[in-house]
């Protein structure tokens, strides 16, 4: 089996969330994609132009940009039902955007508070207050603001400049991992089985020391194949940026299951399948020399303990 680096922890949590909300919505009028000009609209933190046959998936891809920070720049784009010539905002690299906030943001022409307090649900007083030592009507393209979401802590910091030099620069600090209620699973998610018949769970799922949620890892034997833990259907089986083979099996109750870190798929995109169907083949680790399984569950996007689930 080919060997595949198993992904460091935040791209891994990033990574896996990207996964689980991949609906894929195609549009459906004229033009190609162009994967310079979405290069450049990372770089510059631009527009890129929805063209013929886009997916948010697509995009993200072709600008190097997680799907879940493409999609929180765009907080009123439906995936699932993009137009051509729909524009999209593309995050720089220098930009972040933590669940429940605070986003570190950068300047684009044209900016002001209220602005970016639109396109992100928030008050303007909320990032006034988030950035002390800004003067609102002097933003300068390229400058970098703290924005506290609704509902989040507008916490005041000093909020770095681009193109400053000298001393530190304060930067969000992540958001601590909230878990949903597990009250709030549907009657189908019990007793399902475990993906692996010979596993060792090496990581549980929960958040690190650093507030990043972790899905659950698990170390099997060479040879091993994964299998689906409910009767779904299959909505993506393919490769993806820092997770090697990875296949997402939709299931009834708008539960989602996520196998990552494989190394051959076993089913194709569309495909209904059965408890039990194997899924994929687990691939090697170098790093940890181990075959390693990403595991993931969740329900409407949201993650879930899959020791609460499977029997």
């Amino acid at each position: 089996m080919a060997q595949r680096p198993v992904a460091g922890k935040g791209r891994v949590a990033l990574a896996l969330m990207l996964a689980a909300m991949m609906l894929g919505g195609c549009a459906s009028r004229p033009d190609a994609p162009d994967s310079a000009r979405t290069a450049s609209a990372v770089e510059s933190g631009g527009w890129v132009v929805v063209q013929r046959g886009d997916t948010l998936g697509e995009i993200a891809r072709r600008g190097g940009v997680p799907l879940e920070r493409l999609q929180r720049f765009n907080p009123d784009v439906d995936p699932r039902r993009l137009a051509v010539g729909q524009r999209l905002l593309m995050p720089t690299q220098q930009e972040r955007a933590p669940s429940g906030g605070p986003y570190r943001y950068q300047v684009r022409p044209g900016d002001t508070y209220s602005s970016i307090a639109r396109r992100f649900g928030t008050r303007s007083s909320r990032i006034q207050a988030a950035n002390p030592g800004v003067v609102p009507t002097g933003l300068r393209v390229g400058q970098l603001l703290q924005v506290p979401l609704a509902g989040g802590t507008a916490t005041a910091s000093r909020s770095p400049s681009a193109g400053s030099s000298g001393g530190s620069t304060s930067t969000p600090a992540p958001a601590r991992a909230s878990l949903p209620d597990p009250g709030d699973l549907p009657r189908s998610a019990r007793n399902w089985p475990w993906p692996l018949e010979d596993y060792r769970i090496v990581r549980a799922f929960g958040a690190d020391d650093r507030g990043t949620l972790q899905p659950m890892l698990l170390a099997t034997n060479r040879g091993a194949r994964a299998r689906a833990v409910a009767d779904g259907d299959v909505r993506f089986a393919d490769s993806m940026r820092q997770l090697g083979q990875v296949v997402i099996v939709h299931h009834a109750d708008n539960l989602q299951s996520v196998y990552a870190l494989c190394d051959t798929p076993l089913v194709a995109n569309g495909d209904r399948i059965s408890r039990g169907t194997p899924v994929c083949e687990v691939g090697f680790s170098s790093p940890s020399e181990r075959y390693d399984l990403l595991f993931d569950l969740r329900h409407g996007g949201k993650p879930i303990d899959p020791r609460r689930v499977l029997r």
